[in-house]
């Protein structure tokens, strides 16, 4: 089972916050943002406060809402949820003379993201759409680990058998995304560093897909080689069964 608080935070942090890569990775989407300063910030009662804020065609995310141009509130975490399904249209608090930019650029830049993130076969076909979607779906995992191990219950568990340190999930000669726990907390470390304290490294780029689509099973992969762990494995292994539990929150 899943809960709604969780999933929140996982919108928030791995879906929405996959907006930054996608504005690095992919020139339309910076193109959208250009020249658009404005930062909108998400407020969910019982849930996660942060905002996205656009600057010079890029787009980082940042904890809390302080000082954002446009607020969107949202009374519960369902209902933020219901914003990522497309079921929730949310009324701004604050902000009404910029709505033009949340209808327009930032509606057109989700949408681009969802794209991205559930890909058609026959995008797929393209060999730079793969790749880029494919890196974008690796900072997702990353981050929604993070959210997993950190609000929910049975991620906490395994959370909590996580030493301080850092695990680096990547793609030989490819993308990479680095995991650091601290106090058996967890949270995306963007300055991935080359060395860390654990190591996941799937053998190529294809290999990754497969496994973030279900294709393949993770365990199998690390018989066959498809799949390298190296450094302190009991980190590894419990980011694992974090794993599992974000396979049931994104599918």
């Amino acid at each position: 089972m899943t809960d709604a608080v969780t999933l929140s935070y996982i919108n928030l942090y791995a879906v929405l916050g996959a907006l930054p890569k996608l504005c690095e990775l992919v020139p339309e989407a910076s193109a959208l943002v250009k020249g658009k300063p404005v930062s909108v910030g998400f407020a969910v009662k019982g849930g996660p406060h942060a905002t996205l804020c656009f600057q010079d065609g890029g787009c980082t995310l940042r904890d809390g809402v302080e000082g954002c141009d446009i607020l969107l509130p949202f009374s519960s975490p369902e209902k933020f949820n219901g914003l990522i399904d497309g079921t929730v249209t949310p009324v701004p608090r604050k902000g009404f003379t910029r709505i033009h930019f949340l209808l327009k650029e930032f509606t057109a830049l989700t949408n681009l993201l969802t794209r991205y993130l559930k890909a058609s076969a026959d995008d797929l076909k393209d060999d730079e759409f793969f790749t880029r979607s494919t890196t974008l779906m690796l900072y997702v995992v990353a981050a929604a680990v993070c959210q997993v191990g950190n609000h929910d219950a049975i991620g906490r568990f395994s959370a909590s058998y996580i030493v301080d340190g850092t695990i680096r999930l990547s793609v030989h000669d490819g993308p990479a995304a680095v995991i650091s726990a601290k106090g058996h907390k967890l949270a995306v470390d963007p300055t991935t560093p080359p060395r860390c304290t654990a190591c996941m490294e799937f053998s190529d780029i294809h290999l990754a897909r497969d496994l973030f689509d279900g294709k393949v099973n993770a365990v199998a992969c690390i018989g066959t080689g498809g799949i390298r762990m190296s450094g302190m494995i009991s980190m590894i292994d419990n980011v694992n069964r974090i794993l599992d539990r974000v396979a049931l929150y994104l599918a």
